[in-house]
């Protein structure tokens, strides 16, 4: 089990419970998943590029990645129908635990001034969406190898009905927010 699932049953679920008076044990909080994203922008034209990204975010995530693609034509950004435009890969479980561990105990402290992430990421429904500029903040990746650093969405979907019990949730967790 993972230090961050046991924090979270022995600490942060008995925590919400009395914080927000939950009757059951099933309205409490929990990450359902999280889903990490990189779009490749220009990147998207060259097949070595779309490689790279594919085995990086693959590290970093600790599953495989899958190749996003364009669903229809947008002639403005010279892109056409099923052509490759990013990847993503949805962390659940063990995979997920482990990841949030890694990003909030290594990953975020190593990005340049970092005073915590931003709270206004919320979706007003629990959710949580952080973007990262650089993806060479983690440790699987060789800086080496990278031709040009790329950035990344990373979002955690919870059970949380509101934006209070979500934040609640990750703050509890270790998450970094700003003051």
């Amino acid at each position: 089990m993972s230090d961050l699932k046991k924090l979270y049953t022995d600490i942060v679920a008995p925590t919400l419970a009395k914080e927000f008076n939950y009757k059951t044990v099933m309205q409490i909080p929990q990450i359902k998943f999280v889903s990490l994203n990189m779009g490749l922008g220009e990147g998207s034209q060259n097949n070595k590029i779309i490689q790279d990204s594919v085995r990086d975010l693959s590290m970093i995530a600790g599953q495989r990645a899958v190749v996003t693609r364009a669903k229809k034509s947008i002639a403005a950004f010279k892109l056409r129908e099923g052509m490759p435009v990013g990847c993503r890969v949805s962390l659940r479980r063990d995979v997920m635990w482990a990841f949030l561990n890694k990003l909030i105990t290594i990953a975020l402290p190593r990005v340049r001034d970092f005073r915590g992430v931003q709270d206004r990421g919320f979706d007003g429904r629990g959710n949580y969406t952080l973007g990262i500029k650089d993806h060479t903040i983690f440790p699987e990746i060789e800086i080496d190898r990278i031709e040009k650093p790329v950035g990344m969405n990373i979002s955690v979907i919870t059970t949380a009905m509101t934006d209070k019990e979500g934040k609640m949730l990750l703050k509890l967790l270790g998450m970094p927010f700003k003051k």
